[in-house]
């Protein structure tokens, strides 16, 4: 019976599905394109950005799907506490082994932490984006731009579509 829910639980979580096929034996599997993890609770930038905002304060990474299109992290480049952020500008940078990509800010305000574990371990933006290797805490300038943002099933489409896409 375990063995049977962990298998029901990983093919949900991987999105997989089968539907018996009336020509073949063997039950076809449909996969999902976006394998990537979208949590509830969290906003979504067009940039691939995630936002969880709690009170009066912010906090900002890259979404999973970001993190596995980069590949393996190996360096992070974070503004510096008390600077500030606007709404889709560059705040930093994340270097994998593919290559260097602009971090957007989803929101405008001033820049109250940096997550700086990310300095000597940027493989948790890799591991644990959503945890471990969130990126900055804001302090919102304009909360309302929180609403511009995406929801998790808006976020997950639009992956899906921009995978399709390429």
């Amino acid at each position: 019976m375990a063995l049977r829910m962990w298998a029901s639980s990983t093919a949900n979580a991987l999105k997989l599905s089968s539907s018996a096929s009336k020509s073949h034996l063997l039950p076809a599997f449909s996969i999902s394109r976006c394998f990537s993890s979208v949590l509830e609770g969290l906003k979504y930038a067009t940039s691939h950005e995630w936002v969880k905002h709690d009170g009066s304060v912010a906090t900002v990474g890259i979404t999973d799907h970001a993190q596995d299109h980069l590949g393996e992290v190996v360096f992070v480049e974070l503004p510096e506490e008390k600077s500030s952020v606007s709404k889709e500008k560059n705040f930093g940078a994340v270097e994998s082994v593919k290559a260097t990509s602009e971090i957007l800010s989803p929101i405008s305000g001033e820049v109250i932490e940096v997550n700086t574990k990310l300095t000597d371990s940027p493989g948790l933006i890799n591991s644990s984006p959503y945890e471990d290797g969130w990126m900055i805490k804001v302090k919102p300038s304009n909360p309302a731009e929180l609403e511009t943002l995406m929801g998790p099933k808006e976020y997950t489409k639009f992956c899906e579509e921009e995978d399709a896409a390429h």
